[in-house]
């Protein structure tokens, strides 16, 4: 994960659609003030950030020591985060946490096995969550979705740049989180979903297109430069104004297990 995303980082951060004020609200809400979160595979803390002000503490872990670096900077005064370098395989060495959330990091995972690990680590009342997009439209998985995606992919296949090489991720295997967690011990969900509209120009897509994995500066080398000229020219000559506009969807998906 560290060389996926090897570079991405500040993109990461800079670029990267924040969830929103509403989801992290709503989140916090529900899982309760007086709690240890767990956000498993934290990246630049774009959860953990914003949530630690509303719980008792976040336990921020994430493969790339890159985005916990990042997340630290972002942090500044923030004091109730834990930053440890990890992944899903090493559950059972963290502190005890009462909740887990996850944003765009569960489809990197064995999403079964940690699902059942986590019924054994999480006490009674802890609840899965996970935010991100909804089943609508608006990724770059689905490249007709936003104006401006039909472009980004053309570039990136002429850089030889593919999304699929996500591999195990729902969006190459077609199985969406709502199925996995409907099959798995967590199978009670409960989902909001939260609108934005987002205006983009031309630094932004760019910026945003290096965050990815397939597409972040480890993965283009040298050809980073001209990645991201033939990426602007492409982008400016589709649409000159330079300004694209997005209705982001966020889904805010709780899980808690089943009454048994």
């Amino acid at each position: 994960m560290e060389d996926l995303f090897g570079g991405a980082a500040p993109y990461y951060a800079r670029y990267r659609p924040e969830y929103g004020q509403a989801a992290i609200e709503h989140l916090a809400e529900t899982l309760g003030a007086d709690n240890r979160v767990l956000d498993l595979g934290c990246g630049p803390g774009t959860i953990a950030i914003p949530l630690a002000r509303r719980v008792t503490a976040v336990l921020a872990v994430d493969p790339a020591q890159e985005m916990l670096a990042e997340g630290k900077r972002l942090a500044g005064g923030v004091t109730n985060i834990a930053w440890l370098h990890g992944d899903s395989s090493a559950l059972r060495a963290l502190a005890p946490f009462d909740h887990v959330v996850m944003g765009r990091s569960f489809h990197w995972m064995d999403r079964r096995a940690v699902l059942t690990e986590l019924d054994e680590l999480l006490p009674p009342g802890g609840a899965v969550a996970l935010i991100g997009p909804s089943r609508q439209q608006g990724e770059p998985w689905q490249p007709d979705a936003q104006p401006w995606q039909p472009v980004e992919r053309r570039v990136c296949e002429e850089f030889r740049l593919d999304i699929h090489t996500a591999a195990n991720s729902f969006h190459a295997t077609g199985e969406h989180h709502h199925d996995v967690l409907a099959a798995s011990p967590f199978s009670t969900l409960e989902s909001r979903v939260f609108t934005r509209r987002l205006t983009w120009d031309v630094d932004g897509l760019v910026g945003l297109q290096l965050s990815y994995s397939y597409s972040s500066p480890a993965r283009l080398g040298d050809r980073l430069p001209a990645f991201v000229q033939a990426l602007r020219q492409a982008l400016l000559a589709d649409n000159p104004a330079g300004r694209w506009e997005q209705e982001l969807a966020t889904e805010v998906l709780v899980a808690r297990r089943s009454e048994r």
